[in-house]
């Protein structure tokens, strides 16, 4: 493996759980700030604008700035006003994304784009149903990411790219994935970074949306046993990281030396 100089960071699952911070956290990257390793937060949560995770992590005792984190959510914003400007986007997601998407004419009617972001109660029978046929009448479908679950402190939860799956299926359509694991995205998040894909390191719970994401953007896949991680899904797949680690704690020893 090749000295790794940088750094992008999950934040559920390898950061915090339920937004409580796991075990090494704060002083890794207490630690990569005070070494000079240029490091960006990389999430498909969707339930927080950025400056709402900065502080919620602050609360957690997790310091970071909002600059430092890179949403599926904005991503979604750069696409939907790139694509398809001045459209009726209708967005089913966990969270309010309305200030991540300045730009995008959000509406809840006579959608001419469907976008899917983190699920919750609100992807009911009837609202999905309403989906699958807007879609089925020749709207994009956009998804902010492909997450099928994720681990809270109640256990795991079906998470939207499930959602994202039976559409795709019902409708014969591909969505568009702005989110993990987009290379563009990761890609994105390399902005301001100066530092090489092929000396970046994604650190991630999750094996297909952070790992071979990242490893197929040309970035070093290091999964983390936190969070969603099964050893089970790893053993079946015929990817495997590039590095293994036990938490985000053990980051440091990945990191070339100054």
């Amino acid at each position: 493996m090749k000295d790794v100089e940088a750094v992008l960071v999950d934040i559920d699952g390898v950061l915090v759980t339920s937004w409580q911070p796991l075990p090494g956290a704060a002083e890794t990257l207490a630690w990569l700030r005070q070494n000079d390793v240029p490091f960006r937060l990389i999430t498909n949560t969707t339930t927080h604008t950025r400056a709402a995770l900065a502080k919620t992590l602050a609360d957690a005792g997790i310091a970071v700035s909002a600059n430092e984190i890179v949403t599926a959510v904005v991503a979604t914003g750069s696409y939907l006003r790139t694509a398809h400007p001045g459209a009726r986007v209708f967005v089913l997601s966990d969270g309010d994304a309305r200030s991540d998407l300045e730009g995008v004419n959000v509406v809840e009617d006579d959608a001419e784009v469907v976008v899917l972001g983190g699920a919750y109660e609100g992807f009911d029978y009837p609202t999905m149903n309403r989906l699958f046929r807007t879609v089925m009448a020749g709207a994009p479908l956009v998804a902010m990411h492909r997450n099928m679950y994720w681990r809270t402190n109640e256990g795991l939860q079906l998470d939207g790219g499930a959602y994202v799956a039976a559409l795709e299926q019902a409708t014969g359509t591909h969505a568009v994935v702005c989110g993990k694991p987009a290379r563009e995205y990761f890609m994105s998040a390399l902005d301001g970074l100066d530092v090489s894909a092929e000396r970046t390191a994604m650190v991630g719970d999750d094996l297909e949306n952070d790992v071979i994401g990242a490893q197929d953007a040309g970035l070093i896949g290091v999964l983390v046993r936190s969070g969603k991680f099964r050893q089970d899904v790893l053993d079946r797949s015929d990817r495997k990281p590039d590095v293994t680690i036990d938490s985000i704690a053990r980051v440091q020893e990945l990191v070339a030396p100054a």
